[in-house]
């Protein structure tokens, strides 16, 4: 049976990766716009690297499945 101060001690560990994995989805969010906004002034090879960056980070980095972005179904990409 664990002390609270054992649990106390595991507690901190899994806020910290909650706010590492939070901080990820926000990165990957503002990665996201980026992505679009330059989609948009038609820079796509760039859009397109960065979408596929974006992929490879969710899929291996994270461990999530792949959301594909607007612009990565698009007839320009």
């Amino acid at each position: 049976m664990a002390t609270r101060a054992q649990s106390r001690q595991h507690a901190p560990r899994s806020d910290e990766a909650e706010r590492y994995q939070r901080a990820a989805h926000d990165a990957l969010g503002q990665l996201d716009w980026a992505i679009g906004f330059l989609h948009g002034i038609r820079k796509t090879q760039v859009s397109r690297a960065l979408a596929q960056n974006r992929s490879y980070i969710r899929r291996t980095l994270l461990g999530e499945s792949e959301q594909p972005l607007p612009t990565q179904k698009s007839q320009e990409t």
